[in-house]
C-alpha cells in the first residue's frame, strides 16, 4: 500500500478526538513537518500540547524544543524549561540531558552547576555518553562539595508518575 499522508491525516483527525495521546502526538508530527496537510508549526504546538497536558514525555520534549526554538510559539526558554522538566521528571533521559544544558548555560533558569550535575548524571546513569561527558566537564567547573551535592541530589531523585496538568 503506498503512503497517502492525506488520508492518513482524515483518520487522525478522527481519533484524536478520544485523547489518545499517541495519535494527538503524530497528528502534531504530520502538521510540523507538512505531511498530508500544510505545513502549520502553530497547529502542531496545538496538537503537542494536548498530548503534553496528558503527560505524553515525546510531546513534553517537543513543545520544549518549540518554545527553544520559536517554532509555532513565541521563544520562551522558561516554558521550554517546564516542558522538559515534566518529562525528564519522567526519567527521560534527552530531557535530562537538555535540563543539564540549561543549568549549565543559564538559560530559562539561572545558571546551577549543581543541578546541571545532576541533571546529567541521571541520563549518565541510563548509559547515555553525551550525559557522562558532559557530567564530566561541568564537574571541572565545581568545588568536591558541589560535586557531593549533586550526586546526593541525584541519588535522593525518583522519576515521578505524570498525575497533573500544568497548563499554559
Amino acid at each position: 500500500m503506498a503512503r497517502d499522508h492525506k488520508e492518513a491525516m482524515k483518520w487522525f483527525r478522527l481519533i484524536t478526538d478520544q485523547s489518545d495521546t499517541y495519535d494527538q502526538f503524530d497528528l502534531g508530527c504530520m502538521y510540523d513537518k507538512g505531511r498530508g496537510v500544510t505545513q502549520d508549526h502553530k497547529e502542531a504546538a496545538k496538537w503537542f500540547r494536548l498530548a503534553a497536558d496528558q503527560g505524553d514525555a515525546f510531546a513534553q520534549i517537543t513543545l520544549g524544543d518549540m518554545y527553544t526554538e520559536g517554532r509555532g510559539v513565541t521563544r520562551d526558554h522558561k516554558e521550554a524549561v517546564k516542558w522538559y522538566s515534566l518529562a525528564a521528571d519522567q526519567g527521560d533521559a534527552f530531557a535530562q540531558i537538555t535540563l543539564g544544558d540549561m543549568y549549565n548555560e543559564g538559560r530559562g533558569v539561572t545558571q546551577d552547576y549543581i543541578m546541571a550535575h545532576m541533571w546529567f548524571n541521571l541520563a549518565a546513569t541510563q548509559g547515555n555518553e553525551v550525559a557522562v561527558e558532559n557530567r564530566d566537564k561541568v564537574a571541572e567547573l565545581m568545588t568536591p562539595a558541589q560535586i557531593a551535592e549533586a550526586q546526593k541530589l541525584a541519588r535522593e531523585w525518583e522519576a515521578k508518575p505524570y498525575s497533573s496538568t500544568p497548563g499554559p
